[in-house]
């Protein structure tokens, strides 16, 4: 007989069981992935290429061979859509990789377990960073890096006489995950400082510290493990974040640039930045109505299984 004791169980095995008994978050976890694995299989399931037009079907409903109808420009809204997808699972997993978790993970550990002067300067850094508005701060950023970065990689093409970089996109997300990054270290950051400060002195890194152990050896065996249930639920909360930031970026011109779909200029080009009316909102309200609850779906979604997550990995709750 299968003993299902708490007590008996793995650390594994008990969250998992923990989790699974968060009916919301697993329902959430499971739309979340849903539109995830859409993004990235978008190639094999778009019905049509996402700048695939018919100037003799513009502005459809939907219908059997157009199931959101079409654009302006007699673009499928579904294949966009779904293709708005992929770019938005592209920036959340880059931008959170590179911004919240790898450099506010590095840079808690380190003020954490050094402190000092180190401490101070980035303590200082990410308040005056953080005291900007947000959304301005990266508007500024992506509005002024984007023709550098773009001139930079011209010159690449042009000395390494190669061709294709900028026309690919990736100076886009650069750009976006350039723009994101110092405001999506600081909070990862300060909240690894403080668990660091909490453990830094515990018995156990003490006796490591007088063994003789290395500093690396200590911060990544003995404090790193203890920081890890509060990065997820940061991350996980940090993800829903990421792709807001996304949306808005792109929704000003400033992110993922066309002919390349994204949600955030699929709103825009309805709403009116693209020559969309009125009449268009009043008639066609699939083509603003579907980017937003996939938007609306990913962020709540991340947030409600953030909230099942902290219930969960919080030992003051446990």
């Amino acid at each position: 007989m299968m003993n299902n004791n708490p007590k008996n169980l793995s650390s594994t095995k008990l969250f998992l069981l923990n989790f699974s008994r968060k009916k919301l978050g697993v329902i959430c976890l499971i739309l979340v992935s849903a539109i995830y694995l859409i993004g990235i299989f978008a190639p094999l399931l778009a019905p049509y290429d996402y700048s695939e037009t018919n100037l003799l079907k513009t502005q459809s409903g939907p219908d059997l061979e157009n199931l959101l109808g079409t654009d302006r420009l007699g673009r499928d809204i579904l294949s966009r859509v779904i293709w708005g997808i992929q770019t938005t699972v592209i920036v959340t997993i880059t931008g959170l990789l590179t911004g919240s978790l790898f450099l506010g993970l590095f840079l808690g550990l380190l003020a954490g377990y050094y402190r000092g002067i180190f401490d101070f300067v980035v303590m200082r850094t990410g308040e005056l960073v953080s005291s900007f508005p947000d959304i301005l701060l990266i508007i500024l950023l992506a509005a002024t890096l984007r023709p550098r970065i773009t001139n930079i990689f011209y010159s690449i093409e042009d000395n390494l006489n190669i061709s294709g970089l900028v026309s690919s996109g990736i100076i886009d997300y650069l750009v976006i995950g350039i723009a994101l990054l110092p405001l999506s270290w600081f909070g990862t950051m300060r909240l690894i400082r403080a668990q660091v400060f909490s453990i830094r002195n515990v018995d156990y890194v003490q006796s490591a510290r007088t063994s003789g152990a290395s500093t690396f050896r200590i911060v990544t065996r003995h404090v790193l493990p203890n920081v890890i249930a509060p990065l997820i639920v940061t991350a996980t909360f940090g993800l829903g974040a990421v792709a807001l930031s996304e949306v808005i970026l792109s929704f000003f011109g400033l992110g993922v640039q066309p002919p390349r779909p994204s949600l955030g200029a699929m709103l825009a080009d309805v709403s009116g930045r693209g020559g969309s009316s009125v009449s268009v909102l009043t008639s066609h309200p699939e083509q603003l109505l579907s980017p937003i609850i996939i938007i609306w779906i990913m962020i709540f979604c991340w947030n409600i299984i953030g909230d099942a997550l902290t219930d969960i990995l919080n030992p003051r709750k446990n």
